[in-house]
């Protein structure tokens, strides 16, 4: 005797069987689950929209889900916040992902010690496949730190000074030389994309996206007047968090990326942060070291699909 497989349905939710996103049994051993966010529609007093949440069905069963994010002034989905898929069922993963309307970065969150514990790494594999069978692909993996005062507050090194400066062109101009050369992995890829004027744009407009942010950045300079960089202390949806470092090309190698650092955790713990949360690449061996010299403690890692 030979078992059917039942025919694969793809489709959003609506508010009225949203419901069925929880019906997928999921251990929570990475993705949004692994720091305890928990879905809820906008109706139910959450962040998701039941039109930017698709599952996959076999019969009555969810055998994939995805929910994608947005503020609540967006029009479309800035990035995928969930995505699983049940034992067996990459494939239908990947076929979720092709059918959804919707083309954005999917960050896939993971224990820090990930790669060390084979059910996490089981855990992973299913999803990688899915996603890149859909078309994304692995951009970079990163630190993600959550700072608290119970970690310290670092000393300010004194170096520098730091001024607000309120005209977006005189900032475009900065983020396009902090981008020469830069370690990071998405400003290198929105460089090749789009070029450094769009890139440097396309941060700016990030900046202004926040609900506190742009009106926080600083340009740091010398005791002597000399352009250093910059940094946004800044505040998502989520919370308090460092928005932006950056030192020009010509400042770099004096170790200011550690002050702009420490200044951007004092201004936030000055306005009452009870946490600060960060992130950068693993690559980025430089910013890595000024996080944990500055008492950042790793809290995930992340891989980032585009």
């Amino acid at each position: 005797m030979t078992s059917t497989v039942l025919p694969l349905v793809v489709r959003a939710l609506t508010e009225a069987d949203a419901r069925l996103f929880h019906s997928l049994d999921d251990p929570g051993l990475v993705g949004r689950a692994l720091v305890g966010s928990v879905y809820r529609t906008v109706g139910e007093g959450g962040e998701y929209r039941p039109e930017w949440t698709w599952v996959a069905l076999r019969g009555d069963r969810v055998v994939a889900r995805a929910a994608w994010w947005g503020g609540p002034d967006d029009e479309r989905p800035v990035a995928l916040d969930w995505f699983d898929v049940a034992e067996g069922e990459a494939a239908a993963g990947a076929e979720l992902l092709r059918r959804a309307p919707f083309r954005t970065e999917f960050d896939l969150l993971l224990p820090p010690d990930w790669r060390e514990r084979p059910e996490v790494m089981a855990a992973v594999e299913p999803r990688r496949a899915a996603v890149e069978d859909a078309g994304m692909r692995f951009l970079v993996e990163r630190f993600r730190y959550r700072w608290t005062p119970g970690d310290g507050l670092p000393e300010r090194p004194g170096r520098l000074e730091f001024r607000p400066e309120p005209d977006d062109e005189a900032v475009l101009d900065v983020l396009r030389r902090v981008h020469s050369g830069t370690l990071d992995a998405h400003s290198r890829a929105a460089i090749e994309e789009s070029g450094s004027d769009r890139a440097a744009r396309q941060e700016l407009d990030f900046f202004h996206w926040f609900p506190a942010g742009r009106e926080w950045l600083q340009l740091a300079y010398t005791k002597e007047g000399e352009l250093v960089g910059l940094h946004v202390p800044a505040h998502n949806p989520a919370g308090p968090c460092v928005g932006f470092i950056g030192v020009v090309p010509e400042q770099r190698g004096h170790g200011y990326a550690y002050d702009l650092l420490v200044e951007t955790t004092h201004f936030l713990a000055e306005r009452g942060a009870e946490f600060i949360a960060a992130a950068t690449d693993e690559g980025n061996f430089p910013m890595a070291a000024n996080f944990a010299k500055a008492g950042y403690p790793v809290t995930q890692k992340r891989i980032n699909f585009v």
